[in-house]
């Protein structure tokens, strides 16, 4: 629960503002001058402001649209990831989010429209291509939508533009917004999933794995391109058997043939992150696991994550033949 809301002078009459502002009672409202008084500044400690983060509305000046790292998109050359928001509701033990920055306090960017801005102008740079856009690096995609309403103004965006696709990637059920809109066919919502024991151990705060699968099964239903993100793939002894499970489970209740795409990738994070995440939860065990750092990154020993990658590839192969998947390594 959000007991304190931050706000930025600039845009305190901001309409986004106020319609946030509107679906909270009770709740301490501060002014300030840049939120970066309060986000990220030195000497805090993300372990604990998880407890009870606040929600801070920002202006963003720069940087809306940038260029996804390699092997991140779907297809082809043009990709690109945007963030309306900095850190997620959830509390995920594997997430680099608590790596990189110094607080857990939710920022919420409140001037939308510089981003559609920004995706018209890279629209415009491929003026006969197709461009992939991905909400949820810096943040889950739905998971405050309640609250911020982006998804609406987003898709309105993306409806007028068939040659660029947008990717929510989230671990919400919040999809009330979508439900009741039409869907499009360039618009995908890319679920992350992992087995029940991970979700209950690892991730704290999200859904459960029923609950996203349910949420799954009624995007399909509405006719809307559901995808399924299995990443981050965590090493235990037996996770051929867990993993197993997961497939069988996933592909018993959705429609393999209908789905929109679906990808893997191991756990890998860059080795600064690595070493504040240690820092903030040093008996984890998760960090205690077959790791090595390669070029900068802290991931999976090179032959355990082909071992795993290849393994899940298969079997994802062999129960969801026609659907579009691909590995995802950076």
């Amino acid at each position: 629960m959000i007991s304190t809301i931050y706000i930025e002078n600039e845009i305190c009459d901001h309409p986004v503002t106020r319609k946030v502002l509107s679906r909270f009672t009770n709740v301490n409202i501060i002014e300030c001058d840049r939120y970066t008084e309060i986000f990220n500044r030195k000497a805090q400690n993300f372990r604990l402001q998880k407890k009870n983060p606040s929600l801070i509305l920002a202006k963003k000046h720069s940087g809306f649209v940038l260029e996804a790292p390699d092997d991140y998109g779907i297809e082809g050359d043009n990709n690109y990831y945007f963030s309306h928001m900095l850190n997620c509701i959830y509390d995920c033990r594997y997430c680099f989010l608590q790596g990189m920055y110094r607080s857990a306090h939710y920022v919420l960017f409140v001037n939308y429209d510089n981003f559609t801005e920004e995706i018209g102008n890279k629209l415009k740079s491929h003026p006969d291509e197709e461009a992939w856009f991905y909400s949820g690096y810096d943040c889950d995609s739905l998971a405050l939508d309640p609250v911020t309403g982006f998804a609406d103004f987003i898709l309105s965006f993306f409806r007028s533009q068939p040659k660029a696709h947008l990717e929510f990637r989230t671990k919400s059920t919040q999809i009330r917004s979508l439900l009741k809109s039409d869907p499009i066919d360039n618009c995908a919502i890319a679920f992350s999933l992992s087995p029940e024991n991970i979700t209950q151990v690892l991730e704290s705060k999200t859904p459960s794995l029923f609950n996203r699968l349910d949420a799954m099964k009624k995007l399909q239903q509405a006719g809307w391109n559901v995808g399924i993100r299995f990443e981050p793939l965590i090493y235990m002894d037996d996770y051929k058997t867990h993993y197993s499970q997961l497939f069988s489970t996933v592909f018993d209740q959705l429609d393999a043939d209908q789905l929109h795409s679906i990808s893997v990738g191991s756990f890998r994070v860059p080795k600064g992150y690595f070493k504040n995440m240690v820092k903030l939860y040093p008996d984890e065990k998760l960090f205690a696991g077959p790791l090595e750092e390669s070029d900068g990154m802290i991931a999976y020993r090179l032959e355990l994550q082909e071992e795993m990658l290849t393994w899940c590839s298969q079997q994802i192969t062999d129960q969801a033949p026609s659907c579009h998947h691909y590995q995802c390594r950076n």
